[in-house]
């Protein structure tokens, strides 16, 4: 059998934090109404693609789209902790321009300069991000030899530990991932391959083959 993992990676469905422009992880947000019909398109894209489980986030809109990804498509969901958006402490929850503008400079600078020391506010740095991310897709990738899973995660955290795995960098950056549009991250047992970047203006125009 071959060691190579596919990992169909994707954002949660559009949720109330997103609408409100709230900065954070935000754990308890939820899916708006279209974010629910995203999860549903996102599972009706991965037919046929062979996931046998759905690794989440623990937060609820993470999990919701798990949940209904899951049900349409017959796998268990596990939720993972470290698959969570990045922390921004006392700026949790912030709607200001300020925040706003300091968070995008944050992930600017981890995802194109990869200067990971910056933080907003007293939240997590660019190490803590990377850590956790790689760490839990790592060890996703070391369960499921020769299979293929879905894992279901944040816009920014997401990217910062793809951007370390697979350096899409300027890519990334001017590309922000859409809602619940699942694309492949591989990984072959010695490196990882993120054969495509989803495009924002592409959300569910595409599937989830590998290189699609």
């Amino acid at each position: 059998m071959s060691d190579r993992v596919r990992l169909l990676c994707l954002r949660h469905g559009e949720s109330e934090n997103v609408t409100a422009g709230a900065a954070g992880a935000l754990p308890l947000a939820t899916l708006t109404a279209r974010g629910r019909l995203q999860a549903a398109e996102a599972a009706r894209l991965m037919s046929g693609e062979g996931a046998t489980r759905i690794y989440a986030s623990t937060a609820v809109r993470a999990r919701q789209t798990a949940d209904i990804m899951a049900r349409a498509l017959g796998v268990e969901v596990v939720p993972l902790e470290d698959l969570a958006e990045v922390h921004v402490g006392r700026a949790e929850g912030a709607v200001d321009p300020a925040t706003r503008a300091r968070a995008a400079a944050v992930l600017r600078s981890w995802i194109v300069d990869g200067d990971l020391g910056e933080a907003v506010a007293d939240g997590e740095d660019g190490h803590a991000v990377t850590a956790r991310i790689v760490g839990a897709l790592t060890s996703i990738a070391a369960g499921h030899a020769g299979g293929t899973v879905a894992v279901v995660g944040h816009v920014a955290s997401l990217t910062t530990g793809l951007s370390a795995l697979c350096g899409p960098g300027l890519k990334a950056w001017g590309a922000p991932l859409p809602h619940a549009v699942p694309f492949p991250v591989e990984y072959d047992g010695r490196s990882w391959r993120c054969p495509s970047w989803p495009s924002p203006t592409a959300a569910h125009e595409v599937t989830g083959a590998a290189g699609s």
